[in-house]
């Protein structure tokens, strides 16, 4: 399977005056991200406002972006939703385009049991040649994905890892402990990072490698290399900008800052919307506390 890497960056999707999606942009911040230290790319995640794009706009997205891209780093399309005929038909058209890996969310709004789970993530699995990713995000779905289901699907050959975003250190460390080798535990969210590769994680799903890629990517060597203590100054220096851009919904924060220090990525699709003045302002006031990684192309 396909080494996916350490530091991926969930990729906002720019959009253009008019609302569409900026392709030319779209690649212009995929290069600029690997450049500032992301292993590689997801598009059409969470961050991706991926609820919002057609089919059509995904796709173009994933050719656009593996065009961009080439084999300087991964690109894992966003497949997932809750409809597994849909995920497989989406998964099978982003393999054609040449993605090197999928992203798997746990069905949202229909909330299976775990049973169904399971089987949703298997069939799809068996549908594709790709590593496949799964995605554990309660906060977005009202569901957790269990421990137990996980590892049961650990032992599909080509799902290779989680992005653990259950924020249950307790959960995520039985996962650690009773994967097979080579089965991958990403952290879903930016402050969790250290803990859970602390616990012998893997890495992490980073929104804010956007901004302080290079930084995020610093503290992870020293916690690789065993500099704990060091390690762990890191992320406590970077833990305020990690918190203020989940002060309203994802993507509105990472992408107002984006705008802010001239990358220029539009404004988020409806039903979300520019951050209000008030919130606007705090998160000025803590980015300006922080050098920014990403080059402005």
């Amino acid at each position: 399977m396909e080494e996916l890497g350490r530091l991926i960056t969930a990729m906002v999707t720019p959009f253009d005056d008019h609302g569409q999606p900026d392709y030319p942009q779209a690649r212009r911040l995929a290069s600029s991200l690997l450049d500032s230290g992301s292993d590689g790319v997801i598009v059409s995640g969470t961050t991706g406002e991926s609820p919002t794009l057609s089919t059509e706009e995904k796709l173009r997205l994933f050719g656009e972006i593996k065009d961009e891209v080439g084999e300087r780093g991964s690109v894992i399309a966003g497949t997932g939703n809750y409809s597994t005929s849909e995920t497989i038909e989406l998964s099978q058209e982003a393999e054609k385009i040449g993605v090197d890996g999928v992203l798997l969310v746990v069905p949202y709004y229909n909330k299976p049991p775990q049973e169904g789970l399971y089987q949703h993530f298997k069939s799809i699995a068996e549908q594709v040649h790709l590593p496949c990713m799964l995605y554990n995000v309660p906060s977005r779905t009202s569901l957790n994905m269990t421990d137990q289901t996980t590892l049961r699907l650990s032992h599909v050959d080509n799902i290779v890892g989680v992005k653990e975003a259950s924020s249950d250190l307790n959960q995520i460390a039985r996962i650690i402990e009773g994967a097979p080798s080579g089965f991958r535990v990403w952290s879903g969210n930016d402050d969790e990072t250290f803990p859970i590769m602390a616990m012998g994680g893997y890495g992490v799903v980073s929104v804010l490698s956007h901004l302080v890629g290079s930084q995020i990517k610093h503290m992870m060597g020293l916690l690789l290399e065993g500099d704990v203590e060091q390690a762990g100054s890191e992320h406590r220096r970077l833990l305020p900008i990690f918190k203020i851009m989940f002060t309203v919904a994802n993507p509105i924060p990472i992408k107002y800052s984006l705008n802010q220090v001239g990358f220029q990525v539009g404004t988020p699709r409806l039903p979300l919307v520019h951050p209000d003045e008030q919130v606007a302002e705090s998160i000025d006031q803590v980015v300006s506390n922080y050098k920014i990684d990403l080059p402005i192309k």
